[in-house]
């Protein structure tokens, strides 16, 4: 069984691994886009090694995270919204460093560069805190509210790790105008959010009070 859950998840990163150096290098139509290497590995690494981590400590929590089938209709249109931009944001990058239309220095990249690695720090401090995280919305078996951590700070630590993550990839890729594109996450996810707390308010046994005790989705004091 752990045997073909390794095949899955192999699968699917080299497959992601295909599909994100095509995005970043054929519109830049050179392998000397440095930022594009630079971005590819602070992603895939740790994504690799967080994988393996999972497989060995917490297998049904690296199968949730595989299960990308989204049941609601509104969430499959989030879905869709979500890849056409990380498509445009990745292609519009390529183009940018190829044509050197408006390329940021590259201490800007290596600021976001950090800033994507301590994003992803947080992501990994959600999981840790919140095994029912999966990649779909549902309410699963047994599943109850965590509110302590991160938890206890904001509903959604998770997006909030995922939209600093999603806001630095541009940054990386030292494209402000990939950047400008990938703002409209915040739109997406909103919408996701809206949804997602709906299923959980009628589905899991004390959420409703847990967004009066937690007022702040993902950013303190703020929303």
């Amino acid at each position: 069984m752990e045997n073909n859950l390794l095949t899955q998840a192999l699968a699917k990163f080299f497959l992601g691994v295909i599909i994100l150096g095509i995005l970043i290098f054929l519109p830049a139509w050179s392998l000397h886009y440095w930022q594009g290497w630079l971005l590819m590995g602070i992603l895939l690494v740790p994504m690799f090694v967080a994988g393996l981590v999972m497989l060995a400590k917490n297998p049904d929590l690296l199968r949730k995270r595989l299960n990308a089938k989204e049941q609601e209709a509104e969430q499959k249109t989030v879905v869709k919204l979500s890849g056409l931009l990380f498509i445009t944001a990745f292609v519009v990058a390529g183009l940018n460093w190829r044509f050197g239309w408006w390329v940021l220095p590259d201490w800007a990249v290596w600021v976001a560069a950090g800033l994507f690695l301590a994003s992803y720090l947080l992501y990994a401090e959600a999981l840790r805190e919140n095994t029912f995280l999966s990649r779909t919305i549902e309410v699963q078996e047994n599943q109850k509210v965590i509110d302590t951590g991160l938890y206890g700070i904001v509903r959604h630590p998770m997006y909030m790790a995922t939209t600093i993550l999603f806001l630095a990839m541009p940054l990386v890729l030292a494209s402000p105008f990939s950047f400008l594109i990938m703002l409209g996450y915040i739109l997406v996810i909103a919408k996701r959010i809206k949804n997602e707390e709906k299923v959980l308010e009628e589905g899991l046994v004390g959420y409703a009070e847990y967004k009066k005790k937690v007022k702040y989705r993902i950013l303190p004091f703020i929303w």
